[in-house]
């Protein structure tokens, strides 16, 4: 049994009431005191026994209660601890001031290979393969800031925490280790809080429906995938949806856009950098995105913009998942799946020797080609309407709509920036007016001018394809000016008949 002797705080109580113990001869195993109360644990102690010994306790001078106590607070501290530290996934190592080991949980056991009872006892530099470092931290008494050490064959980046005695004396330090991918883990849970599916992929036009349903099923296959289409069309959108449905969802996603670094940044930027790699590296080096993506997705964006050095390193790293870091001798291995974009022709970029065709072929494994917004027309409107709607919650003015005219003109714009030029002008007409109907002045599109209407000769198949093209710009470019079948008319110069069989023909108008 285990009892609480709740006392008045005096010299000398503590042992009166062990005294009182001993005389009755109980085995006693545990004692904790933690004034105003000593807590005592007595295997043999029954119930009956019990009362009679709280007669003899309460007749201590300055003893005010004896009752029953489920647990010691110590063996209740010790035992959430233990939880604690089992349930941590990082390794974490508490050390002595002479850097040995005194508590280890169930992670750093893992890590090191060792048994537990091998473990506690062991230095700390018999563990770490960088005894310079360990005497560093030990001579600065734990105040070095983080840097990346190996241990049992992995890199982990190491954080200290230094303990002090009540006297300020340093009496060792709690160390973490954090490898590299759990790192990653934490950084994308931040990055893409809230960053949903296929959902988030708006529009129910046909080429839509079909792209979400091609996505869906390469999603499932863990192979490299190029996806292709115009600036502003939802690459990236497309990309991290993909590894949401994909067996890698619950690792790290990370987006890499390769044409905002030059080559030095990139690089360690995607392969990270061994220690003093050059002037300004941090100490114990950095690891790079690979590693910190290790089991997830990396998504290169603009990967036609990536020099040929860097294309190398790309393909040696899709041949076979080994890379080296900047300034690295040492071979390391990351499980990655790499999805790329572009909106460039990369095959004419292969002709003309600025992209690498082996890699060409490494990255188009599996292709999805994202429609231009002029494409599916259908979705131009619902999409101008959910962006309205953040927009006014976005800045907190009171919610609007759009007029007929201003919906004629969203739709005869070609939107060359496609679905972020959208976005960007139905915000900047939330923002700058105040009107609860937004018209097409608000819109502030330039006009197109009917010379430079045209069609591109890659897009169409025949030349009455390319006709209802050009007819189809055309009447989409002009219907906002002249809203009616009879200006509209007027302005072309035929039948007022004409001109309505081809807006119900192209759905312009309705």
């Amino acid at each position: 049994m285990r009892i609480d002797v709740h006392f008045t705080d005096r010299v000398g109580i503590a042992q009166e009431i062990l005294a009182a113990l001993a005389v009755r001869a109980l085995n006693v195993t545990a004692v904790e005191v933690e004034p105003p109360h000593v807590y005592i644990e007595a295997p043999e102690l029954g119930a009956r026994d019990l009362d009679r010994l709280r007669e003899d306790l309460l007749a201590v001078a300055g003893v005010l209660a004896v009752g029953p106590l489920e647990i010691l607070p110590g063996a209740r501290r010790r035992l959430y601890l233990d939880a604690l530290l089992a349930s941590l996934a990082d390794p974490v190592l508490a050390v002595d001031a002479r850097a040995v080991v005194v508590v280890a949980n169930a992670a750093a056991v893992s890590a090191t290979g060792m048994d537990e009872p091998a473990l506690i006892g062991m230095p700390l530099q018999a563990l770490i393969d960088d005894a310079p470092l360990v005497q560093s931290l030990i001579a600065k008494a734990y105040h070095l800031p983080s840097s990346e050490v190996q241990m049992g064959g992995q890199r982990f980046l190491m954080e200290t925490v230094a303990l002090h005695e009540a006297s300020g004396e340093v009496a060792g330090a709690v160390i973490t280790l954090h490898a590299p991918h759990r790192l990653g883990e934490r950084l994308s849970a931040l990055q893409n809080y809230g960053a949903g599916g296929f959902e988030t992929i708006l529009g129910q036009s046909p080429a839509i429906r079909a792209l979400k349903q091609r996505a869906a099923r390469m999603a499932q296959v863990d192979a490299p995938l190029l996806i292709r289409g115009e600036t502003g069309t939802g690459k990236e959108l497309v990309a991290h949806a993909c590894h949401t449905g994909s067996r890698r969802r619950e690792q790290p996603f990370f987006a890499l856009n390769c044409a905002a670094l030059p080559e030095s940044l990139a690089e360690s930027e995607l392969f990270g950098y061994a220690p003093g790699a050059f002037t300004g590296a941090l100490r114990g080096g950095r690891p790079g995105l690979l590693e910190l993506t290790d089991g997830g997705t990396l998504f290169l964006d603009e990967v036609g913009e990536m020099s040929p050095y860097l294309q190398a390193k790309l393909l040696r790293f899709l041949n076979d998942g080994s890379f080296r870091r900047v300034g690295g001798d040492r071979e390391q291995h990351a499980d990655v799946r790499i999805i790329s974009a572009t909106h460039r022709a990369l095959e004419d970029m292969v002709a003309a020797g600025s992209f690498r065709q082996d890699l060409l072929f490494r990255l188009d494994v599996l292709q999805l080609n994202l429609p231009p917004l002029r494409e599916r027309t259908e979705d131009i409107l619902p999409l101008a309407q959910v962006f309205l709607e953040r927009a006014c919650a976005q800045t907190g003015r009171a919610p609007a709509r759009l007029s007929k005219a201003a919906a004629a003109a969203l739709l005869g714009n070609p939107w060359l920036g496609n679905v972020r030029q959208l976005q960007n002008v139905v915000f900047r007409a939330a923002t700058l007016s105040e009107v609860p109907v937004i018209d097409a002045a608000d819109l502030e599109l330039a006009q197109v001018d009917v010379a430079t209407v045209g069609v591109r000769a890659d897009a169409v198949g025949s030349l009455d394809e390319a006709v209802a093209g050009l007819e189809k710009s055309l009447l989409q470019q002009l219907y906002p000016q002249y809203p009616s079948t009879r200006k509209l008319a007027q302005r072309l110069r035929t039948s007022h008949s004409a001109i309505a069989t081809r807006l119900r023909k192209y759905g312009i108008g309705d």
